[in-house]
């Protein structure tokens, strides 16, 4: 994923964001969870710059959506909570899958979870 990538990803996640009037934080990253690009609009609570974040991480480093982690601890498994480098674990992570091969993903935070989902799939269509 390029820079240019990342810019078209958090532009068009951005865009969503303002046309709903959602204050929110849109995290990019890498494969490996490394922040490669942020957002905070104004409004946004801080405390979702971090949750963002993690929901990238998570998301890219697990190669799903986060909501499935959120859904199989709702489930009952709490022991998954124990799971190593995954602290995202509420929907509004997506994973940026390229060829069935995950490249980065988004996570965003600030609204509702499918709000905060719908915000970061809008940023990847840019790009797929």
């Amino acid at each position: 994923m390029t820079q240019a990538d990342v810019q078209k990803i958090l532009d068009a996640a951005n865009k969503h964001a303002a046309e709903n009037n959602w204050a929110v934080t849109i995290a990019v990253c890498d494969e490996g969870g490394h922040m490669l690009g942020l957002i905070r609009r104004d409004g946004c609570a801080p405390l979702s710059s971090y949750i963002a974040q993690e929901k990238a991480r998570t998301a890219a480093m697990g190669q799903r959506e986060t909501r499935v982690y959120e859904e199989i601890i709702n489930n009952g498994r709490i022991s998954f909570l124990s799971a190593p480098h995954l602290s995202g674990m509420l929907e509004g992570g997506v994973n940026i899958d390229v060829n069935g091969f995950t490249i980065g993903a988004v996570g965003v935070s600030g609204v509702k979870s499918a709000e905060d989902a719908a915000t970061a799939k809008a940023g990847i269509a840019a790009i797929l």
